[in-house]
């Protein structure tokens, strides 16, 4: 008798098979107990018949309590009316672990409850579904990369510099020194960049922001691609090919869970037809300030009521191009025509989801990136391996940032960020 995981049932129909799986719930009607069974892999549904299993079986059945680790012996049978199509018809059950007070019961939790309960929560179908989008997301960002000629490079999570300001750091003792959580890779990117023509980079940044809104988290998980020889438009293209390649690949390898969040997946087909529209920041402010948004003022960043406003103008991910100067990093490339602002664009998600990619040109010019340094307050002697590479065959050089958690969460149609992740680190909270 084989073991599967029951993902595989549609292989083994007629089949009987065993399945290591846990109870999360159960009901019984007369001679009839249905067990709720999940292997880790997807929920389904496990039926003991008294008159076919004896009554010894059928009363271990009855009493199992939840999240009770069982071994499950039986016929894979279709089931059309559950959202995963299969089920066994139990004929042998073994229990290997036992549960008691299993304190997430069927019933409505509060947010704290669960988060502090997290470590369990995981196990809920909602967050399973949430964790397979996410890991598809994974999956295919690698996928696309490696087969458009990108190389994976792996910044250092400690560095001494920071690319994107010094007011949300974490700061820690390296030795005799003074060292900082990434906040990003990108600077080393742009290294790897002048070594390898195309890298991206999947890893933990960090950021001390003491924020509570639905978007943000303390540490958070970015994927970074730097391109060589590249401008900013053919930057955009990329980005855009990636999201509509992330999007129909969670439409193609995704149904069992986007059926158990009831996404509407003919909303996430439109994400797929490129090219996504693009506006000027210049355009973007008119566009509010025509529609009531009184408090904003050109050289303002956006929140998120812009942000919203914005996307939904245009029904799909949008371009916002072309930022003020005085709001962006050091590291952009100013406009060859204005003084005022930089060539960069953010990527903001239809839905109120907000910007899921920032990204642009960086500057190569030597002098012009030491001014701005300087400008900023940063200790130049920090960046000055940073500075090299605009002194040893500078290229035009482009990259951008898709942060994962914000992008799970739009795609699986969830309200707050803080259940894309295994475990959120938010202001007031690094337990479990």
């Amino acid at each position: 008798m084989e073991s599967i995981q029951i993902l595989d049932a549609k292989k083994h129909v007629g089949e009987t098979v065993q399945i290591g799986a846990w109870v999360a719930n159960k009901r019984s009607s007369g001679k009839i107990a249905f067990l709720q069974l999940r292997d880790g892999t997807a929920y389904f549904q496990g039926i003991v018949v008294k008159s076919e299993v004896g009554e010894e079986v059928f009363q271990l059945a009855k009493n199992l309590n939840q999240e009770t680790a069982v071994l499950v012996t039986g016929e894979i049978r279709e089931d059309s009316r559950s959202k995963f199509g299969y089920e066994i018809g139990i004929s042998g059950l073994e229990v290997v672990g036992e549960s008691h007070d299993y304190p997430i019961t069927p019933k409505e939790h509060g947010t704290d409850f669960l988060m502090d309960h997290r470590h369990l929560w995981l196990r809920s179908s909602k967050q399973h579904a949430i964790m397979q989008i996410r890991n598809e997301i994974i999956r295919a960002t690698y996928e696309f990369f490696n087969k458009n000629g990108f190389i994976k490079i792996d910044p250092p999570i400690l560095t001494g510099s920071a690319p994107e300001g010094t007011t949300d750091l974490f700061e820690t003792n390296y030795f005799d020194q003074k060292a900082y959580l990434s906040q990003s890779g990108q600077l080393y990117m742009e290294a790897a960049a002048m070594a390898f023509g195309k890298v991206f980079s999947f890893g933990p940044t960090f950021r001390a922001e003491k924020s509570k809104t639905r978007r943000h988290l303390i540490e958070f998980w970015m994927i970074e691609p730097e391109m060589a020889f590249m401008h900013q438009e053919e930057s955009i293209e990329v980005q855009e090919q990636y999201v509509a390649f992330l999007v129909q690949n969670v439409l193609d390898n995704c149904d069992y869970a986007l059926d158990v969040l009831g996404r509407d997946r003919e909303v996430l087909k439109k994400y797929t037809k490129l090219p996504f529209p693009r506006i000027s920041y210049d355009d973007a402010v008119e566009l509010l300030q025509k529609n009531g948004f009184d408090d904003i003022q050109w050289g303002d960043d956006f929140g998120s009521p812009h942000e919203t406003f914005i996307a939904n103008s245009f029904d799909q991910p949008v371009f916002i191009l072309n930022y003020p100067k005085a709001i962006k990093p050091f590291y952009m490339k100013p406009h060859p025509t204005r003084e005022d602002v930089v060539i960069c664009a953010d990527m903001i998600a239809p839905e109120g989801y907000g910007e899921i990619i920032g990204g642009s040109e960086r500057a190569i010019d030597h002098e012009y990136l030491l001014e701005q340094i300087r400008a900023h307050g940063l200790d130049e002697n920090e960046y000055s391996w940073y500075l090299d590479l605009r002194k040893y065959g500078s290229v035009p050089h482009t990259g951008f940032g898709l942060g994962l958690e914000r992008t799970v969460t739009w795609l699986s149609g969830i309200e707050h960020v803080r259940e894309s992740i295994p475990f959120p680190r938010l202001l007031n909270r690094i337990y479990p």
